[in-house]
């Protein structure tokens, strides 16, 4: 049976363009994981263009078997390093989409754009829909790039991006959970590797800062994408009270995350809520149905996750590591 015969594949939103294409199951009962051999040559024509599939009204017989679907495009599952946001692990290489608390949400994103090193593939598998809300919006990071002014765009991909963590106390995420180990020599080692200046604080906690990319470019495709968090890094993501409140326990460099421009200067409010305004103008939104299951290309789609009530479970794998360059 010919392929294009055998799945209905079409835009999801007609007026979203391509992202996601949508990929049918013809009838009820399709094992996705046994479909594979027929979905492969979808993904590999379509994903590219497009951004995103969404796959939709097939079998997943759990997230085992999701991650074998997603480990048989040819990649090594990734484990979730030097990650930003605490999440669990649910079987070798699916995560846990996020524990972020259900009624905030969280902007859109490319994965690990923060770092010099990305997974170039993600997966979600919608396990349990939320009763209400609980979408995760995606958004084109080429018409994202487009649509940024270009005085942003040309400031950022100058100046480049300085993001600054500081671990644990806490506030965010513990070093031990962000490098999968207790031993500060292998973090130490880590980012020696990854050109993440690091220091240790007097109370023994961690500090990290590394400069990167605003923009980058597809290595398949070559088309200029918007990729970064720095909208999502910087202080003025915070609630005004949260920021406030943050600021009267430590000093600005002390906070959880921030990012600066790469030479260390403040990235003004302003410039980032006009990025924001960019972002909201490319969300692409839809509902989750159980068991689908959404494949971005990590540098052509961001991604995002609604506030939502009743029980939520999304998990998430990722494969493909790309690296910029890194200085010596």
């Amino acid at each position: 049976m010919s392929e294009l015969l055998a799945f209905d594949i079409r835009p999801l939103q007609a007026q979203s363009g391509n992202l996601p294409l949508l990929v049918q199951a013809p009838e009820p009962g399709i094992d996705l994981l046994e479909a594979f051999a027929e979905l492969k040559p979808l993904v590999d024509r379509h994903l590219i263009e497009s951004g995103g599939i969404l796959f939709r009204g097939f079998e997943v017989a759990g997230t085992e078997a999701f991650r074998e679907f997603a480990a048989s495009f040819g990649y090594p599952l990734l484990s979730y390093e030097f990650g930003s946001t605490p999440r669990s692990n649910v079987t070798r290489g699916v995560y846990t989409s996020t524990e972020y608390p259900a009624h905030q949400s969280i902007p859109l994103h490319n994965e690990q754009a923060y770092t010099l090193e990305w997974p170039m593939k993600i997966w979600f598998y919608s396990v349990v829909p939320a009763e209400t809300g609980g979408e995760t919006p995606i958004a084109d990071s080429r018409e994202i790039y487009r649509r940024m002014p270009v005085s942003i765009r040309e400031r950022l991909i100058d100046k480049r991006l300085m993001y600054v963590r500081n671990y644990g106390n806490g506030l965010d995420v513990d070093w031990q959970q962000v490098f999968n180990t207790e031993d500060q020599a292998t973090v130490e080692a880590y980012c020696r590797a990854h050109a993440i200046q690091y220091e240790w604080k007097d109370d023994g906690e961690l500090r990290t800062r590394q400069v990167c990319q605003a923009v980058a470019c597809h290595p398949v495709t070559g088309d200029k994408v918007w990729f970064n968090q720095a909208h999502l890094f910087h202080v003025s993501n915070l609630q005004p009270e949260i920021r406030e409140s943050l600021l009267d326990v430590v000093e600005e460099e002390d906070l959880p995350r921030n990012v600066y421009y790469g030479d260390g200067s403040a990235i003004e409010d302003s410039l980032l809520d006009d990025v924001r305004g960019v972002l909201d103008e490319c969300t692409i939104s839809f509902p989750w149905l159980k068991d689908d299951v959404l494949m971005l290309d990590n540098m052509l789609a961001a991604h995002a996750r609604s506030p939502f009530t009743g029980k939520r479970k999304v998990v998430v794998a990722m494969a493909e590591g790309h690296s910029e360059s890194i200085p010596n």
